[in-house]
């Protein structure tokens, strides 16, 4: 295995990690962006006001993304134990 082949697969796994995380990631800013909005308009202050709204956001993106990051997790997974013989014999 060569070192290029390492940093191939180093890669494309972040590319993956991060592409499967940006929905929850993106939701989770939104809900704070807008939360913190009206937090401010509001002036209460409380931890607890900015955090349950965030967690519900998110759980419902997870309810909602899983299927397609469950697909893209086993597409990726696929091909990568189909590229195995090709990688150990090094072509």
């Amino acid at each position: 295995m060569l070192a290029q082949d390492v940093i191939d697969l180093t890669r494309e796994a972040l590319v993956h990690a991060m592409i499967l995380s940006a929905p929850v990631l993106c939701v989770a800013l939104l809900t704070g962006l807008l939360v913190g909005m009206l937090q401010s308009l509001t002036q209460v202050q409380d931890q607890t006001v900015s955090m349950v709204p965030r967690l519900l956001a998110v759980l419902a993106a997870l309810v909602i993304s899983l299927p397609w990051m469950i697909d893209r997790m086993v597409d990726y997974s696929h091909a990568l134990f189909q590229h195995i013989p090709a990688t150990i014999a090094g072509g």
